[in-house]
């Protein structure tokens, strides 16, 4: 490791802490600017200890059209949740659904749960501690489980396990 990754362990959140520092503060007076460097540089040695690796990105292009992906199923989730939702309410037929995880890291699997939960009509509940399960609640459960579980997993989490390279 070299000195300057030593003193700027991560350099772009010691920016961010200055320019936060400076917003807050609505001053680019001398004395801020020196208090936020010094504390841009001092939280991020600190915190250095208590970061875990996460695995990169490997795809970015892979990554912004994921993105776009989802926000194209958000959009039609919510139109699908809006009928459901006004129609009768007998229509609704709730439940759980266990959906086996493939993802061997924590930032992969925050993803794929983040991305449940924010579609209309599911929602993350909960990581099994081994990380094997994604413990799924969905608004309207098809009568065949294994729809859910395959959708998520061909959908999203095939695409995510392209993105971090798993």
């Amino acid at each position: 490791m070299n000195t300057l990754s030593r003193v700027f362990p991560m350099p772009v959140h010691s920016v961010m802490l200055l320019i936060v520092w400076l917003m807050i503060n609505s001053s680019i007076g001398f004395g801020h600017i020196l208090l936020g460097a010094i504390l841009g540089i001092a939280i991020p040695l600190l915190c250095a200890p208590l970061r875990v690796p996460q695995p990169a990105i490997k795809k970015p292009i892979k990554a912004l059209l994921y993105i776009l992906l989802v926000l194209k199923d958000i959009v039609v989730a919510n139109i699908q949740v809006a009928f459901l939702v006004m129609g009768p309410l007998r229509r609704i037929n709730p439940g759980f659904v266990a959906v086996p995880l493939d993802l061997p890291d924590e930032l992969p699997i925050t993803v794929l749960a983040s991305t449940v939960t924010m579609t209309p009509g599911t929602v993350s509940g909960e990581v099994s501690k081994d990380k094997k399960w994604l413990y799924v609640h969905v608004l309207d459960m098809p009568e065949n489980e294994q729809e859910v579980i395959d959708l998520i997993k061909q959908r999203y989490e095939s695409r995510v396990k392209e993105i971090f390279g798993c």
